[in-house]
C-alpha cells in the first residue's frame, strides 16, 4: 500500500489528539480526585458508586435515627430520675406523718410540699422533646397528664396501640424510644399523692376528694411503694434497651467505616499512580512532537516563505 504524505500527516495529527486527551484524562483526575467524572468514563465504576452511595446514605439516616433515641432515653431517664427523687421525699414525709411526730401545723407544711412535688411530676410526665410529648408512647401531640385534683391521665395511656413509639436502626430493626407510660405516671400514683395530701391535712382542697377518715398511712405507704416498684422496673427496662442501643451504635459507625472505604477504593484515584502517568504520557507526548517533526516533510509553501 502507497503511504502518502498526507496520510502521514492525518494520522500524525490523530496520535497527537489522542495523546492530548489521555494527559486531560489525568489532569481532571488529579484535579478531582476521582477516577471518572461522568458515567461514560467508566460504566461499571459508575454503577458500583450507585449501590455503594445508596448503602452509604442509608447508614447515615440510621445514625440520624439513633441520634433521635439517645434524646428521647436520655430524656426519659432524666424523668424518671427526678420523679424517683420526688417520690422517695414523699414516702420520708410520709413516715414521719405515720409517727406522729408532727403536730396539725406541720402537717398542713407536708400536705403543701406533697402538692407542689405532684405538680412537678406531672409537668415531668408532660414532658417534651422537639415539640412531642416523650411519655405518651405514639400519641406525641397531647399531654399524658391533665392538671387537677388528683391529675387526671389520659385515658388512652393503658391503650398498648399508642405505647411504643419504634425507631427503625437498622434495617428490618427496631427500638422502641419511649417508656411504658402507665408503669410510671398511671392514675394510681397521682391519686395516691392526692389521697396523703388529704390525710395530711383533712382542711385541704384534696381532702374534698378522699375522706381523710377512710385513709391510713400504712395503707398509703404500700401504694406508695408499689408505684416507685413500677417506677423502678421500667427504669431498668430503659437501661436495658440503652445498652442495646449503645451496641448497634457501635456497629452503625463501623458500617459507616466500611461503607466510606468502599466508596472510596471504588471512586477515589490513586493519585501516586495517575502522577506516575501523567509524567509517561508527557514524555511519550514530546517523543510524539519531535518523531512527527521529523518524519512531516516541508512543503512547497515553506521555501516560499
Amino acid at each position: 500500500m502507497r503511504i502518502t504524505q498526507s496520510m502521514v500527516s492525518n494520522n500524525s495529527l490523530k496520535n497527537l489528539s489522542e495523546s492530548y486527551r489521555r494527559m486531560d484524562k489525568y489532569q481532571e483526575q488529579l484535579a478531582t480526585g476521582k477516577k471518572i467524572t461522568r458515567p461514560s468514563d467508566d460504566p461499571v465504576v459508575a454503577m458500583k458508586g450507585m449501590f455503594y452511595r445508596s448503602n452509604l446514605s442509608e447508614v447515615e439516616q440510621f445514625k440520624r435515627n439513633l441520634s433521635e433515641l439517645y434524646l428521647w432515653m436520655e430524656n426519659s431517664e432524666a424523668g424518671i430520675e427526678q420523679t424517683n427523687k420526688g417520690l422517695q421525699r414523699v414516702r420520708e414525709l410520709v413516715i414521719q406523718g405515720k409517727n406522729g411526730t408532727l403536730n396539725p401545723e406541720d402537717k398542713k407544711a407536708v400536705a403543701t410540699e406533697i402538692e407542689q412535688i405532684q405538680k412537678d411530676i406531672v409537668s415531668i410526665a408532660n414532658s417534651q422533646v422537639a415539640g412531642r410529648y416523650i411519655f405518651h408512647g405514639t400519641d406525641t401531640d397531647h399531654p399524658p397528664v391533665a392538671d387537677g385534683i388528683p391529675p387526671q391521665v389520659a385515658a388512652n395511656i393503658n391503650d398498648p396501640n399508642i405505647q411504643n413509639y419504634n425507631v427503625e436502626v437498622s434495617r428490618g430493626v427496631s427500638l422502641k424510644a419511649n417508656i411504658n407510660p402507665s408503669n410510671v405516671f398511671g392514675q394510681e400514683l397521682f391519686d395516691t399523692l392526692t389521697k396523703i395530701q388529704a390525710a395530711m391535712d383533712p382542711s385541704s382542697e384534696a381532702a374534698q376528694k378522699f375522706d381523710p377518715a377512710t385513709l391510713n398511712f400504712d395503707d398509703l405507704l404500700k401504694d406508695l411503694d408499689k408505684a416507685m416498684g413500677s417506677l423502678s422496673s421500667e427504669r431498668s427496662e430503659l437501661g436495658a434497651r440503652y445498652n442495646r442501643l449503645e451496641m448497634v451504635d457501635e456497629r452503625i459507625a463501623h458500617q459507616e467505616v466500611m461503607a466510606n472505604r468502599v466508596l472510596s477504593d471504588n471512586e477515589d484515584a490513586d493519585v501516586e499512580r495517575v502522577i506516575v502517568d501523567l509524567k509517561v504520557q508527557e514524555t511519550v507526548h514530546r517523543a510524539a512532537l519531535g518523531v512527527g517533526a521529523r518524519i512531516i516533510q516541508p512543503t512547497l509553501m515553506d521555501f516560499l516563505r
